[in-house]
């Protein structure tokens, strides 16, 4: 059993953050500091409200589209950033495990009540550099989102995780793409034990219908500001004054938040967070026993029997395990002249992605694919067609001879 006091945990994180130099993203830290998933989940933070997700394909209004699209885009983000967390003030997050290469996470959400259903498809296609790719999709809604990013982690003091990499979202109804930013964040309140983290900056989502939306995060200063707080604004590029047609103000991780039409001076939506109505519905995986030996929960079944137990020994030993395992299967792939390919994503050229440089033309913003090994967008045949065992002869930790 781990019976460290949170003094001690603290400690023992700072101590190790002050040895590491350069990128931490491949880096892991202490046992009891990591969250009971991987970095292949984090998609989930998109589909697992699957009426918020089909509601922009719902709606005929092009601004009110727009409107949609960001409040999806918000509602996502405490489960996408408070990891491990509740997302309370009281409660720290946690550093998810780092996907090995091939990993897999499949996934699905139903709204029985309004008839939707989402399905998550996510893969760790690069281990060095660490790129994940996913797509969600509601196929009766024609509503879909496809995204990779590689990240970046760094530490002067405060642990700086940047994403390289966006996603794009589509509608088929209006035949729409959206330009979704991934976010950079600060971990802060490592000293104090409760860790939590900060979006800063501006950010914009840009719809090919013409409208946009600008977000500015803000933070917890000395003086005066929330934690997490955040302003948002719809307009349309086409109009010179840039008019601000609705305006969204509040706090993303506890809280809620306001959406204002400022033209007709009215209050459209109160949004809260933790109200019963707004919580996901359950997350539908296949048991343990029929999931194939690359989706995440069954090959880390020891690990995450070992945090629920609180054996922090059985957590280091199998999590040792399958990393040992996939160094010396790397070491065989360079011996034997082994290519690794992808299984449910394929990397291509930076000049066939026709929507990132349509929508992002005069915006100052860069596809870095140099960076994150081309540009990974779905295979939806293979992804259709999948059928268990994914990969015959190989499983994790190793080839079969």
């Amino acid at each position: 059993m781990d019976h460290k006091s949170v003094g001690s945990r603290v400690r023992d994180l700072a101590k190790f953050l002050a040895t590491v130099q350069g990128d931490l993203s491949n880096i892991t830290g202490p046992p009891h500091l990591l969250a009971p998933s991987s970095v292949v989940e984090v998609g989930h933070c998109w589909a697992q409200r699957p009426s918020v997700f089909a509601a922009p394909s719902l709606e005929s209004d092009p601004e009110k589209r727009m409107l949609l699209v960001l409040r999806w885009f918000l509602i996502a983000l405490r489960s996408q950033l408070y990891i491990g967390s509740t997302g309370s003030k009281n409660s720290s997050i946690r550093k998810p495990l780092n996907a090995f290469l091939g990993e897999l996470f499949l996934a699905s959400w139903t709204d029985a009540e309004k008839k939707c259903t989402t399905t998550l498809v996510s893969e760790q296609v690069s281990h060095h550099p660490p790129i994940t790719a996913m797509h969600v999709a509601d196929a009766e809604h024609g509503t879909r989102v496809t995204g990779y990013a590689r990240v970046e982690m760094s530490f002067n003091g405060t642990v700086n995780i940047r994403q390289v990499g966006h996603a794009v979202l589509h509608i088929d109804r209006f035949d729409e793409d959206y330009l979704m930013p991934l976010l950079d964040a600060k971990v802060r309140g490592i000293l104090s034990g409760c860790m939590y983290p900060e979006v800063l900056g501006t950010y914009s989502i840009i719809g090919s219908s013409g409208y946009q939306a600008e977000i500015r995060f803000t933070g917890e200063g000395m003086i005066r500001g929330k934690r997490n707080s955040f302003e948002a604004r719809i307009f349309h590029r086409d109009d010179a004054s840039q008019q601000t047609l609705y305006e969204v103000k509040g706090c993303w991780s506890e809280g809620g938040w306001k959406v204002r039409n400022p033209r007709m001076g009215e209050t459209v939506e109160v949004y809260d967070i933790d109200a019963p109505e707004n919580q996901p519905v359950p997350m539908v995986i296949d048991p343990l026993a029929e999931q194939d030996p690359w989706e995440s929960r069954r090959a880390w079944e020891g690990v995450f029997r070992g945090m629920a137990e609180g054996d922090m020994r059985m957590v280091l030993n199998e999590k040792t395990r399958v990393e040992q395992a996939q160094r010396r299967m790397r070491a065989e792939e360079k011996e034997r002249g082994i290519v690794w390919e992808p299984l449910f994503f394929k990397s291509v050229q930076p000049e066939e992605h026709e929507v990132f440089h349509r929508l992002a033309e005069g915006t100052g913003l860069k596809l870095h694919s140099e960076r994150t090994k081309g540009v990974w967008k779905p295979d939806l045949e293979r992804i259709e067609s999948a059928q268990r065992p994914f990969r015959q002869g190989v499983t994790p930790l190793g080839y079969s001879s």
